[in-house]
């Protein structure tokens, strides 16, 4: 939107121009956009009937608002787009330096332009966008970075004294002044300096070096907070939560689907020559969902939707590295491809004890295969873990292969298209299961089926899986045990 062309505040006052709070105007703005029927915050998902009516609801109230939740819950997304909700650009005072309002200047600079020029003092104009400030909390944090300090160069050059306000360098949080201010990572803040929020968020008073401002700081306060800070490393100093409006509750996704829409709109790599099929997207979103129940990973971390992002974006990877390697022009998303995702949830996931011994790269791992695990249940029979003597199964006739061959499958990484179709369909009898159980999927689908049949019955123990270096290997897990007795 062009930038307003008035230039002083004769011309600001004739337009009609009413000064307001930046909560009014967060709270009018969104009352607006409530009655038009469009979203408040569009491509959130699966915090439409949860996260954000409470924060339309904290907005409305005029609250400042604490988000509490796991990393990668969308926390720190939610307060940038609030941005959205400001008027698009917002008058100041010319030289000021804290946004003083033309209509209504909180320090002493803005009151003596006020005083001096009258109307004709110059106004300026600042963007929504510039109107966001974010700071991480951190232990080396000062009251000095976020309030402010005495200014001995500025004294000096100016030939002031100590005692003038004029040698006041304002921290952030003064500079913030009708903007919305973000501490990310509040309990990281020493308790001494939340003490010093105390008085900005109930009595709009600032304290520097002796000094006792009485400016009336107009400022949208968004906190954001992990519960697992309050035990680990801090906490939120109580009559400072207690003066904090909404303390708002993240979550995960609940749903796959869900899950899947977020990985598919953050992923940053997209490849037309890849085929991905919807299994590997569901995939991807069943390993995070193991890895939030696994024993192995530390609960009170996390697992953030991060983790689904960066693996979609490693399986991309892995399948177009393996489709330059051999020269081909297109291909398709392989199960195997999946050891390509290891990296993205070592770097996730927060082991406990028992996970660290070991190992990250045997517990990601783990993961996939507790992933393929549910996918496979979704499509084929359960193998119940105790049989009777001469049960068969819909299973039987793939082991009987393996036996009766005496043979070993083996899917390498960088098989190209024509030598991984070789591989998969050498088992005949997997095509009776498939046109039994899977009439009606893709037919680009059928292979990686395939193979989520293949790890399905590694899973329960019909066949043997090893992870070599260069690829996959399955084999017959009986003859294999008693092969290694004989050895």
């Amino acid at each position: 939107m062009i930038k307003p062309k008035l230039k002083n505040v004769k011309k600001l006052k004739d337009s009609g121009y009413k000064s307001r709070s930046i909560k009014d105007e967060l709270s009018e703005n969104l009352s607006d956009l409530i009655k038009s029927g469009k979203p408040s915050f569009p491509n959130i998902h699966g915090y439409e009937n949860t996260v954000i009516p409470d924060l339309e609801r904290a907005i409305l109230s005029k609250h400042n608002i604490n988000f509490l939740g796991l990393r990668g819950q969308a926390k720190t997304r939610l307060a940038r787009m609030m941005v959205e909700l400001l008027d698009d650009w917002m008058p100041i005072i010319k030289g000021s330096e804290i946004n003083d309002d033309p209509l209504n200047p909180v320090s002493t600079i803005g009151k003596k332009i006020i005083e001096k020029n009258g109307d004709d003092s110059e106004i300026d104009w600042v963007h929504k966008s510039e109107r966001f400030y974010e700071k991480l909390a951190t232990p080396d944090v000062t009251v000095s970075d976020l309030i402010g300090d005495i200014d001995p160069i500025k004294a000096a050059s100016l030939k002031l004294s100590y005692a003038d306000e004029s040698v006041i360098h304002f921290g952030m949080i003064p500079r913030a002044n009708r903007s919305i201010f973000v501490i990310n990572e509040l309990p990281d803040l020493q308790a001494r300096i939340q003490v010093s929020l105390f008085s900005i968020l109930e009595e709009k008073e600032i304290q520097i070096r002796g000094f006792k401002l009485r400016i009336p700081l107009d400022i949208q306060f968004i906190f954001t907070a992990n519960p697992e800070d309050y035990t680990n490393r801090g906490s939120i100093v109580t009559p400072l939560k207690d003066r904090i409006g909404s303390q708002i509750i993240t979550h995960y996704p609940h749903s796959l689907n869900i899950a899947k829409k977020i990985t598919q709109q953050e992923s940053k790599i997209f490849d037309s020559e890849i085929y991905v099929p919807e299994l590997a997207k569901d995939l991807i979103e069943e390993i995070n969902f193991a890895a939030r129940k696994s024993e192995f990973v530390d609960f009170k971390s996390g697992v953030s939707a991060r983790m689904s992002i960066t693996a979609y974006e490693n399986l991309i990877s892995t399948a177009k590295r393996r489709m330059l390697i051999n020269n081909e022009k297109n291909t398709s998303i392989r199960l195997s491809d999946f050891t390509g995702i290891i990296p993205s949830i070592n770097g996730k996931i927060e082991l406990v004890y028992e996970g660290e011994e070991q190992g990250a790269d045997n517990i990601s791992f783990d993961l996939i295969n507790e992933g393929v695990k549910n996918i496979f249940l979704k499509y084929f029979p359960e193998i119940s873990k105790l049989q009777k003597p001469n049960q068969t199964d819909d299973y039987d006739q793939i082991i009987t292969w393996f036996v009766e061959n005496n043979k070993e499958l083996f899917i390498g990484d960088e098989f190209s298209n024509n030598e991984y179709q070789i591989a998969i369909n050498e088992i005949k009898p997997i095509n009776k299961l498939i046109s039994k159980y899977c009439k009606n999927e893709n037919k680009e689908d059928i292979l990686f089926i395939k193979e989520i049949l293949l790890w399905g019955l590694t899973s329960f123990n019909k066949l043997l899986k090893n992870r070599m270096l260069d690829g996959i290997e399955f084999k017959d897990s009986l003859g294999s045990y008693l092969n290694d007795l004989n050895t």
